[in-house]
């Protein structure tokens, strides 16, 4: 028999080998490097068998896992063993078994109670030349998302014995999955909902359009996080690719809501400022994805972002600059994913107003110096945009005459994307073009020249920085339809700079 075991965000292949015989008394050994859950599986394995109508009495059976040099975790491997020890008792007499790979955890009655990363195993089943996969009827829909893959729901270990040895006695579950399956749901904050601030919803269009992450500097009220939140309102659907990716992430997490097979919204990661590393890049012995890649293909929202440890904010520099992470252990290196947009939120000060027109900043210059200065250069170069979030006057919150609403900005924003995925013959955002991607999609006139002159000599800005003000400018020009980066486009990004 044949099953999986999950390393970092893969499921890797597991041989399941059963010698079998008998004895006076009932003898089962679990060998190649078990942990506790996989040992306590003879128990749930017996018993299960035992409620199934099969004799266990005088059973003396071995159980090796292999490759022995990979730990065995989590319950995956109940029904396979049970499988195994049954062939081997000859209640299966087909070889059906060689097309299939197994998972699924045994109740005592011989049900099956659902797993975790059963997408990931039906890629690697797929990736085998397997022709199906045999898992708890409760996974199986967000298994057969994946096409080309027999996927065979299972209710208990009867079913599973039935099917080998019939095949026939089980159709496998078919699910037609297209683009159009993530249709635009209503945003739970629109934008046509948030008075003024006109300028910041022009910087969130460009950041949806573009990919690039966000600094949003303001008093405590403005509406920082409201603007952060309305975000995915405006973000183009995800494609099926996408919601596969996401989808696996959030299955090996365990974080698929019961009977959500899988995610059709771009997620929205908001950690709090009290996150350990591991828990916001990933870790533990056996390493497993952390928010930023949680985050991946969506959205992670740092809240109060100078309050974040600053060992934690470094962390930040690879998955901003590689879109991904990797993460080294004693049994290997583990890359997960993190393709996401960071949208930051923070005070200006310890107090909030600093700068506030009505109310005085009670910190003294240190403190100010101290708070601000979390946030390192190196980090600061790898934010694309920086916005200025002014408190709302009564005039704003008063007025009657809504803005525009997030359906009509999600367009303007599918078109600049689809400008970008034929530029690069890829779905990807122009926040991800290399440095030779620059050259040839963002020429410039001598007008734009010498907007970039001042901002490297005048303004101080590095040499990252000025390729993402290049970025930035890209992204504007696609919003606007212009072929080619002007003047104009290029003093709008540059005004999102920090200095």
């Amino acid at each position: 028999m044949t099953s999986v075991s999950l390393i970092g965000l893969d499921a890797v292949l597991v041989d399941v080998e059963v010698d079998f015989s008998r004895a006076e008394k009932i003898h089962f050994v679990i060998v190649g490097l078990p942990d506790t859950a996989v040992k306590e599986s003879k128990d749930r394995v017996l018993t299960a068998i035992k409620n199934a109508g099969h004799s266990i009495a005088g059973i003396a059976c071995t159980v090796n896992l292999a490759p022995g040099h990979i730990k065995k975790e989590g319950a995956f491997y109940d029904l396979p063993i049970a499988l195994g020890l049954l062939r081997a008792m000859h209640a299966i007499d087909t070889n059906v078994h060689n097309d299939y790979l197994f998972v699924g955890e045994l109740g005592l009655s011989g049900n099956l109670r659902p797993i975790r990363g059963a997408l990931a195993s039906a890629m690697l089943a797929k990736n085998l030349g397997k022709k199906g996969i045999l898992l708890p009827a409760m996974n199986a829909h967000e298994a057969a998302a994946l096409p080309g893959i027999d996927v065979i729901p299972i209710n208990d270990l009867q079913e599973a014995v039935q099917f080998l040895q019939n095949v026939n006695s089980k159709q496998p579950l078919i699910r037609s999955i297209s683009d159009d399956f993530f249709g635009s749901a209503l945003p739970a904050i629109d934008f046509c909902d948030i008075k003024g601030q006109e300028h910041v919803k022009r910087a969130m269009e460009i950041t949806a359009a573009g990919g690039h992450n966000i600094v949003l500097s303001g008093p405590p009220g403005s509406g920082k996080t409201m603007l952060a939140k309305a975000l995915n309102g405006i973000m183009p659907e995800l494609t099926v690719n996408e919601a596969l990716e996401v989808t696996k992430i959030h299955s090996i997490n365990g974080l698929l809501a019961e009977g959500q097979s899988l995610v059709t919204e771009r997620p929205f990661r908001s950690p709090h400022h009290t996150v350990s590393y591991a828990g916001l890049i990933g870790g533990g012995s056996c390493p497993r994805p952390g928010e930023v890649s949680l985050a991946h293909c969506g959205i992670l929202f740092l809240d109060e972002l100078p309050e974040f440890s600053k060992s934690v904010l470094e962390v930040l520099r690879q998955p901003l600059e590689d879109r991904k992470v990797t993460i080294s252990r004693a049994q290997g290196n583990f890359t997960f994913p993190s393709d996401f947009i960071c949208i930051a939120a923070m005070n200006p000060c310890p107090c909030g107003y600093l700068g506030h027109p009505d109310k005085v900043c009670i910190d003294s210059q240190f403190q100010i110096d101290r708070y601000q200065n979390t946030i390192s250069g190196p980090l600061w170069d790898r934010i694309d945009m920086h916005v200025v979030v002014p408190v709302l006057k009564y005039r704003d919150i008063a007025q009657t005459v809504c803005g525009e609403n997030s359906a009509a900005i999600r367009k303007r924003v599918k078109v600049a994307r689809k400008l970008q995925h034929n530029r690069f013959s890829d779905v990807k955002t122009n926040s991800q073009m290399s440095s030779r991607e620059l050259k040839t999609y963002c020429p410039l006139n001598a007008g734009c020249h010498e907007v970039m002159r001042q901002a490297i000599d005048v303004l101080g800005i590095s040499a990252r920085g000025a390729d993402r003000i290049l970025r930035v400018a890209r992204t504007i020009a696609d919003l606007g339809g212009s072929p080619s980066i002007e003047e104009d486009h290029l003093m709008e990004a540059v005004s999102y700079r920090k200095h």
